[in-house]
């Protein structure tokens, strides 16, 4: 079993920036793919970010890439969002994932088998 605890959400201006930081359980955190998905009001969840065991694959949504970053310390058993340049269309409640093993590929990291309970970010105009 993986729980996982995000932190870091808030208010922020436009242009703003927030790191969120993902904080899980148990020992096998470092063999495990991450990602960070987020839902708005009235959408469906969808992807943002997910990064392999190792940090060497990393994937992003188009709509983040080149202002998320997404990391991890395997040391520290957390995986963060580093967010810059955040407009009110990021305003969303920011989830923490962990999948069952790794993986190479951008599909296999669209479902995940843990889940926190979510960040609020709040992008004001």
């Amino acid at each position: 079993q993986v729980q996982l605890v995000e932190s870091g959400g808030g208010l922020v201006q436009a242009g703003g920036s927030l790191r969120l930081s993902c904080a899980a359980s148990g020992r096998t955190f470092s063999s495990r793919a991450m990602g960070w998905f987020r839902q708005a009001p009235g959408k469906e969840r969808e992807f943002v970010a997910g990064i392999s065991w190792s940090g060497g694959t990393i994937y992003y949504a188009d709509s983040v890439k080149g202002r998320f970053t997404i990391s991890r310390d395997n040391a520290k058993n957390t995986v963060y969002l580093q967010m810059n340049s955040l407009q009110p269309e990021d305003t969303a409640v920011y989830y923490c994932a962990a999948r069952e093993g790794s993986s190479s590929y951008r599909s296999d990291y669209y479902v995940m088998n843990y889940w926190g309970k979510g960040t609020l970010v709040t992008v004001s105009s």
